[in-house]
């Protein structure tokens, strides 16, 4: 694309006007016309041309109104899971999946999910006072005051405890705040830490609070986050207002997803489960969420060395660190309860194929109404599932079998997706082709994360999807803001490179125990970035909020069930199953050098600070009346072999670019697959990301078992990859490091060889020459 079109199409994509004249559009087609469309990959050009017109067919019965509609019904009342409105919603939404022509049903688990008998926050010094714990209705927001109804402001699985101590403040509570104190001469044993939301996922908090000795934590939200300082605060605008909530589970997901007492099985009603001293995931010290109203008292009482620069926050006062004479009090008191989870599941059995099983997936679910988390998303795929239905009364039917599914508790760890997933783990392994998720949407940019297998299909999709507002597609208008805001290298990339690279899959929605578990190629997308959301996991998430301030006109909506729509029926319709293993191979390259560079900087960093040590020239900018701690002296990296990924990178490499040319020269040749020939072909390919996979699992988290991808042990829903490698580098476990290279690299190598398997099969067979016989 020439300079000129591009400029004028991040300007396009970034700006917040209205959708550009005919006039302007006309003069970007005259810089630049709009280039053919591509092939679609695994489909033949014949063939590409049909799935087009069944997309068109698909697109013309998306109606925006429907989503509203299905929107306004589903968050009219409180739905978390056990609620009566979230068993109602269940029925509501398999009765809409049935009149849509699915067969469906409902399964039910019985989970842990505890809710709060006693809930208290007191300070006890230097004064008396008592926070408030909840939020207020709010006249502009007509389910606000649903007060009988709503879950009360709290962390699930914290444990209970009645706890007194000292205050400190630890910014976000991640392990290098720690740091940060621990080099200030501040101790957090026996005291009661205070963080506040951002920069880490919510269970990571009380984590890494327990391990460095505290005795409890309270998480407040700063309106630096998504209060005053990004904006108006709701009903004015649509940012947090003071006394708004973020609830929130906070188990140690990590370890593993779904219902603490059943790690790795379904939470069925006979199921054998742990006794609750026994599950790992609760935490470890009491926790609890409050507003940055409750947390203003507690703050501006804490003494001690005023806070870093970066700690600052944006309440109208000076930040502490503590301890000091400030005292708090932290009383919790649970009902650890079964409670019944209900997912809804629907199908349409596939014509070809139908132990091929292309799933679709979005939870139902909330922590009160949750328009935006998850309904937004929600309402998506019920567009979806409605014209899909057309398709079928119209006499289309799938090739692949299409799974629709709606998910319950996800907000307390996944567990409704992760049960289903351990309960019918044999069966997945088998006939999983890929899992397509979303959760919340509102408008703006597309996102796409997921196992890099998938990177042309999502791409491919989005390439064909306007944007509401702005009248380029989706895929453009994301290269244009990847442009606009990504480091160097990644303005580069984004310019030059076909396809915008996916972000690596983490942990925090529905694909989880898809990906980390079972090792099933996995999307998770979305539109968002120019919402004004600040009503996470508050009473506040509401119809009210996100007709206002989230996607007005639910054209995002509609936009996002035209991309994943895509994605679902390309995977049921094409020829030879879309993967891209290029992508897979050159992606996992950029992590064998991440792992080898973070080695270099590992061992470089270690002999820089034992350097200064040892030459007494180590300094600290800071105020002269603070007291600094010496860090402590470290263990240099030894030399890690890296060859064995390293030549297992080149192994791939060389498989995948002569998989991608054998596929796309037979799908060129218009050569119809036999049968027996294509059963192969899909068998090898179903289970090919399935090499990525481990039994064992990664170290001291079994339930994790892909080789690739995985949340950080310390990050939550952040991604890891290569986790086993990066982790043990980052915690100086060399033996350890040493040996997951060489178990990395022969996982590799195993996906190698299933990747040459099914290029033989396509690979053209010679003809047996014919001997003329000697007369």
């Amino acid at each position: 694309m020439r300079k000129t079109a591009l400029g004028l199409l991040v300007c396009l994509a970034i700006s917040t006007i209205a959708p550009p004249s005919s006039s302007a559009t006309s003069a970007i087609l005259a810089i630049e016309e709009t280039p053919p469309l591509p092939p679609i990959l695994g489909f033949s050009s014949e063939a590409a041309s049909a799935q087009r017109d069944l997309e068109r067919r698909f697109d013309a019965t998306l109606r925006a109104d429907d989503l509203k509609t299905w929107m306004r019904e589903l968050t009219a009342r409180p739905h978390h899971v056990g609620s009566p409105y979230g068993k109602r919603n269940a029925l509501y939404l398999a009765d809409l999946f049935r009149s849509f022509g699915f067969e469906t049903r409902i399964e039910e688990f019985q989970v842990l999910f505890p809710t709060p008998k006693k809930r208290r926050l007191t300070m006890e010094a230097p004064k008396k006072w008592k926070a408030a714990l909840e939020e207020p209705k709010l006249r502009e927001d007509s389910t606000s005051g649903q007060r009988d109804e709503q879950l009360p402001t709290f962390n699930a699985y914290s444990i209970d405890g009645d706890v007194t101590g000292e205050l400190v403040y630890v910014n976000y509570g991640v392990p290098e705040d720690y740091e940060e104190l621990e080099q200030r001469g501040i101790d957090v044993r026996g005291k009661i830490v205070i963080a506040r939301y951002g920069k880490s996922w919510r269970g990571i908090k009380p984590k890494v609070a327990a391990e460095k000795g505290a005795i409890g934590c309270i998480i407040y939200s700063d309106p630096s986050e998504d209060g005053y300082a990004a904006g108006d605060m709701y009903p004015l605008g649509g940012y947090r207002p003071l006394e708004g909530v973020q609830r929130g589970s906070v188990a140690d997901s990590p370890l593993y997803s779904g219902d603490p007492l059943t790690p790795g099985i379904g939470a069925t009603a006979d199921a054998p489960r742990l006794k609750l001293s026994e599950a790992k995931t609760l935490t470890k010290i009491p926790v609890l969420p409050i507003s940055a109203a409750d947390a203003e008292p507690l703050l501006r009482a804490l003494q001690g060395p005023v806070a870093p620069e970066g700690w600052r926050g944006a309440l109208p006062l000076t930040y502490h660190l503590g301890p000091g004479a400030t005292r708090v009090r932290l009383e919790l008191e649970f009902d650890w309860k079964l409670t019944p989870a209900y997912d809804v599941i629907a199908v349409l059995r596939g014509s070809e194929y139908p132990d091929s099983w292309v799933l679709r997936g979005n939870h139902h679910d909330a922590w009160v109404n949750g328009a935006s988390d998850p309904v937004s998303g929600l309402v998506a795929e019920l567009a979806e599932a409605k014209s899909l239905g057309e398709l079928v009364k119209s006499g289309w039917r799938p090739k692949r079998t299409i799974v629709y599914a709606a998910w319950d508790a996800e907000e307390e760890g996944l567990l409704g997706s992760t049960e289903w997933v351990e309960t019918h783990a044999a069966e997945l392994r088998e006939k999983a082709v890929a899992y397509v998720n979303s959760d919340s949407n509102t408008r703006g940019f597309l996102t796409m994360a997921g196992s890099h297998v998938l990177e042309p299909l999502i791409n491919g999709a989005a390439r064909e999807v306007i944007d509401p507002q702005k009248g380029i597609t989706v895929l453009e208008r994301a290269r244009a803001y990847a442009i606009l805001t990504g480091g160097a290298g990644d303005r580069v990339e984004a310019r030059e490179r076909p396809n915008l690279r996916l972000g690596a899959v983490g942990a925090g929605s529905d694909h989880a125990p898809f990906a980390f578990h079972l090792g099933i190629p996995v999307l998770n997308i979305g539109f968002g970035g120019e919402e004004q959301y600040g009503q996470y996991h508050s009473i506040y998430d509401s119809f009210d909020h996100f007709v206002r301030f989230g996607d007005p006109k639910f054209e995002y909506g509609v936009a996002l069930a035209q991309v994943a729509g895509r994605a679902v029926l390309r995977l049921s319709e094409a020829e030879i199953l879309p993967f891209d293993f290029s992508s897979l191979s050159e992606t996992i390259g950029r992590y064998v050098d991440e792992v080898r560079y973070l080695a270099d900087e590992t061992r470089s960093e270690a002999e820089e600070i034992n350097q200064r040590l040892d030459a007494g020239t180590y300094a600290y900018v800071f105020d002269p009346q603070e007291t600094r701690i010496l860090p402590k002296r470290r263990v240099p990296a030894p030399h890690l072999n890296f060859a064995p990924l390293l030549n297992a990178r080149v192994v791939l490499n060389a498989s995948a670019r002569a998989y991608s040319q054998l596929a796309a020269d037979r799908i060129r040749s218009g050569r119809p697959f036999e049968a027996e020939e294509r059963a192969a072909v899909e068998g090898i390919l179903l289970l090919a990301e399935r090499s990525l996979t481990r039994e064992p699992g990664l170290p001291g988290r079994s339930w994790y078992r892909h080789l690739v991808y995985a949340p950080g042990f310390y990050t939550g829903y952040g991604a890891k990859t290569l986790p086993a490698v990066r982790e043990a580098i980052e915690a100086g476990r060399w033996e350890e490091a040493t040996e997951q290279i060489e178990i990395a690299g022969e996982s590799l190598r195993a996906l190698a060889r299933e990747i040459d398997r099914a290029a033989e099969l396509l690979r053209p067979k010679r003809e047996p020459e014919i001997v003329t016989p000697l007369e």
